[in-house]
């Protein structure tokens, strides 16, 4: 099997064309997202870069205190990211539920898969542990985001609902049992989504990378579907742990609905 093919500069250069197609599209539609393509553009380019040279660093000096300040790094960063994508005021409570629910769902998850189904030795081997550890706490973020906006969007516009369920004497989980429903089936339905065409519409970026580097299609589709699989159970189970502490945040220790202004 041929080796990779090394990309020069001028290649590398040539690929920002689409990004000039896609400021031309936007400018003559009367689009107003110039300044907002370049900025991503720059700063993906940027943090890329940077992690590039990160990941040789430490690919090349394993040690278990630098992979879990990666993995600290990146809970920090997706629990930030989370926050200020939801558009809503947020509680203290229910901070507190996207806390608990993105550091003890992607951690079990990703140890479980690092020891269990991968049986990396080292357990802390960068190599692995890292670009894993990015793919589940992503799509975990990803996931938390949508329930998290769907949760505040239901408790609000079935408020009456909710307070009238109350009333009749339901509990506070009861009484919004179908908003946490709706809530979680949100979250988890874009993963689910992406692997039904998975294979067939279109190749995953892992997978994909992995053919290009020279990896034998046959174990790049082993590793996609068990990474896959990992990214489900995830989502699954943080979203889970979310819903379950999140509707709390709305209710007082009277069971009473309250909601922030």
């Amino acid at each position: 099997m041929n080796g990779v093919v090394d990309l020069q500069i001028w290649q590398m250069v040539a690929a920002y064309v689409f990004v000039l197609i896609l400021l031309v599209i936007v400018r003559i539609r009367g689009i107003r997202r110039e300044t907002e393509i370049l900025l991503s553009t720059f700063r993906m380019t940027i943090q890329l870069i940077l992690t590039g040279y990160v990941l040789v660093y430490l690919f090349e000096r394993p040690n278990p205190i630098y992979t879990i300040v990666i993995i600290i790094a990146m809970e920090i960063f997706a629990i930030n990211n989370i926050m200020k994508r939801i558009k809503q005021k947020l509680s203290v409570g229910l901070k507190k539920a996207i806390t608990i629910s993105m550091i003890g769902g992607t951690t079990l998850s990703l140890f479980f898969f690092i020891l269990i189904v991968v049986n990396v030795s080292p357990w802390y081997d960068p190599r692995y542990f890292i670009p894993i550890a990015g793919m589940l706490i992503g799509n975990s973020m990803t996931g938390i985001s949508l329930g998290v906006t769907r949760l505040i969007d239901g408790i609000h516009t079935q408020k009456s609902l909710v307070e009238g369920a109350l009333m009749l004497g339901a509990t506070p989980k009861m009484a919004s049992k179908q908003i946490v429903n709706n809530a979680f089936d949100s979250a988890i339905l874009p993963t689910i989504n992406s692997m039904v065409g998975m294979g067939i519409v279109f190749l995953p970026g892992m997978m994909t990378g992995q053919i290009l580097s020279g990896t034998s299609p046959v174990t790049a589709i082993e590793y996609q579907i068990a990474i896959m699989l990992g990214i489900l159970g995830s989502v699954a189970l943080t979203v889970t742990i979310f819903v379950q502490l999140g509707y709390k945040a709305f209710f007082n220790k009277e069971d009473q609905l309250v909601l922030e202004d």
